[in-house]
């Protein structure tokens, strides 16, 4: 007989995807020098954060960690408009958004 149990998997394997996407974000802001790009290593590191906290929340039959997660979404969101709203305006003044050429902020 088939049943749910037979196909659960590891919550060992979620925390361990969720620590090298979070490590490609942490990578990818490090290293990037395009701020779109380093918004997006950003984003990768939330949603890093989110499945960890699925995983545990599923682990533990807990639902403080998704309604966490929803927070973090949330956040994200918020960060997400306010950051493209920065680099549309650094860009129509410096035209370019490079993060090397962004250290001085005098128009």
């Amino acid at each position: 007989m088939l049943n749910e149990t037979n196909f659960l998997v590891p919550t060992s394997y979620y925390v361990i995807l969720s620590a090298l996407l979070f490590t490609l974000g942490v990578i990818g802001v490090l290293v990037r020098r395009n701020a779109i790009l380093v918004f997006m290593s950003i984003e990768l590191m939330l949603n890093s954060a989110n499945l960890a906290f699925v995983a545990f929340a599923r682990a533990f039959t807990d639902l403080a960690g998704q309604v966490s997660v929803f927070f973090v979404i949330t956040v994200a969101a918020a960060e997400v408009a306010i950051g493209l709203a920065l680099i549309v305006a650094i860009f129509r003044t410096k035209h370019s958004i490079d993060i090397d050429e962004l250290h001085e902020m005098r128009g």
